[in-house]
């Protein structure tokens, strides 16, 4: 069969010519794009979404590139900057979450993709799995550790509260700490649910941390920070990142006091102590006052008792003692006796002695005359008569003493200082009359005296005049004192 010249320059023609009954213009490639872009916005204007984060990363102008991905499909997926500042949570590869948001186009890449207004974790064990996520990745870096939990103060003197002002989790807290022990408080007042309550916590912490000691606004000692119950997504906020990091970085003791008994937030992993209530934790906080005074009374009467136990012992002690202690009259009446019975001996004793010494005397008398004492005195004039002296016993030793005085004269002539004038020596004198013997001694005087043989002459040194001549001093008189006499009878 021949084709037609149509249809043959159709197929093998080279420009494109507009066909018969053909009124349709050929579309360029943006027009389909934006064409495709507006059906499907149109159609997907508001969608949810559930899939598993893939693949999430932040640009540097704030806002987010990630993925949503099931078991069969994967679907890109962007969030602009104001909505990404505005997520409750941290998105992580492998999280499931709701997305909610409108199918769009994007030509430069022929892609769809979801452009996401909010972002919501997708049921109770998602959000729990991000929980036990974050939980062994901050434990890992040890913010957990028991050796960084500390001891909190006793008594405190000021007491730092983060919470909300207007619920009733301060108001029991304020009560409580009144009822137990007055303290001066201060709260920081924050949001503990919804968006931007993790940032005020944090804030308020590391706030309390930094104030100055000693400054203006009192330090706290101790830290609580509190919320009352609700579910978990009620109690996020005190599972952030960024609020765990702020309790393990304070500075000062804290006691995490969030949601009831039964909730548990990584809040009270990171603080140093867990109170199940926010009563509970101003219960840890500070002491019973009525306690302490009843403690502090009880020490001191156990004071006084142990200060005046020993003075009652050792008055018991001395009265036993005194009892057993004999009396005074007990203690001397042996001496007493004693001394009776010698002072009896001792007149007894004189009254035989002067009986004794008075028949003594008596004996002694008629034995004494007169005849006997003349007797006695004839024999020893008698003896005396006897008695002859021969005066060589006198001449010997006066002899022997002439001869010793006679040697000592002429030694002492022989040693007298005027002995050698008369061979031409000199005596030489100073002014005070002392004898010179050496020239040292000699220059130490203005003027010097020198004694010859017939006189005296006065001589200066140096320079000095000669001064003058002093009076002649008579020579004293020599006595020999008189040999002593032996004894003749010796």
């Amino acid at each position: 069969m021949a084709r037609s010249p149509s249809s043959s320059s159709d197929s093998s023609g080279l420009l494109a010519r507009s066909r018969q009954g053909d009124n349709a213009e050929p579309l360029t490639i943006s027009e389909i794009s934006q064409s495709l872009k507006r059906t499907v916005e149109d159609r997907f204007g508001y969608v949810r979404l559930r899939g598993e984060l893939s693949g999430v990363k932040r640009a540097a102008s704030g806002h987010m590139y990630c993925a949503l991905k099931d078991d069969q499909a994967v679907l890109d997926g962007v969030m602009w900057r104001g909505n990404a500042g505005r997520l409750a949570f941290v998105p992580e590869d492998g999280l499931e979450v709701i997305a909610t948001g409108k199918l769009t186009t994007y030509p430069g890449r022929s892609k769809y993709q979801i452009v996401m207004d909010s972002l919501e974790i997708a049921g109770e064990g998602a959000l729990l799995a991000l929980l036990a996520k974050t939980r062994a990745r901050l434990e890992a870096e040890g913010l957990f550790a028991r050796e960084r939990k500390r001891r909190l103060p006793f008594l405190p003197r000021t007491i730092g509260v983060v919470t909300s002002p207007t619920g009733s989790v301060i108001r029991d807290i304020l009560h409580r700490l009144a009822d137990r022990f007055p303290s001066h408080v201060l709260v920081w007042p924050v949001l503990v649910q919804g968006q931007g309550a993790a940032e005020q916590v944090a804030g308020a912490i590391r706030g309390f941390s930094e104030i100055a000691p000693g400054g203006p606004i009192a330090r706290p000692d101790v830290v609580i920070v509190a919320r009352g119950g609700g579910s978990i997504e009620d109690l996020w906020s005190f599972n952030e990142e960024i609020v765990v990091r702020a309790i393990a970085e304070c500075s000062i003791p804290v006691i995490s006091a969030v949601g009831h008994e039964t909730d548990t937030t990584l809040a009270d992993y990171a603080a140093d102590r867990r109170a199940p209530t926010p009563t509970a934790a101003a219960e840890m906080a500070v002491p019973v006052r009525v306690d302490l005074q009843a403690t502090v009374a009880d020490f001191a009467t156990r004071g006084r008792r142990a200060v005046y136990r020993p003075v009652e012992l050792g008055r018991e002690r001395l009265e036993a003692r005194v009892r057993r202690m004999p009396r005074i009259e007990a203690l001397l009446q042996p001496q007493a006796q004693r001394l009776d019975d010698l002072s009896e001996r001792l007149r007894r004793g004189l009254q035989d002695r002067a009986g004794r010494g008075r028949e003594q005397l008596a004996e002694w008398k008629a034995r004494l005359s007169p005849r006997l004492l003349t007797q006695a005195l004839d024999g020893r004039r008698d003896r005396l008569e006897r008695v002859r002296l021969n005066p060589s016993l006198v001449e010997r030793p006066i002899a022997e003493r002439q001869r010793r005085l006679d040697a000592l004269s002429r030694l002492m002539e022989q040693l007298h200082p005027e002995k050698p004038l008369e061979r031409g020596f000199a005596l030489v004198r100073g002014s005070d009359g002392s004898v010179v013997t050496a020239r040292d001694e000699a220059a130490k005087y203005n003027a010097l005296t020198l004694k010859f043989k017939d006189g005296e002459l006065a001589v200066g040194v140096g320079d000095a005049p000669p001064p003058a001549a002093p009076s002649p001093k008579r020579k004293p008189k020599r006595t020999i004192p008189p040999p002593a006499q032996d004894d003749l009878f010796g």
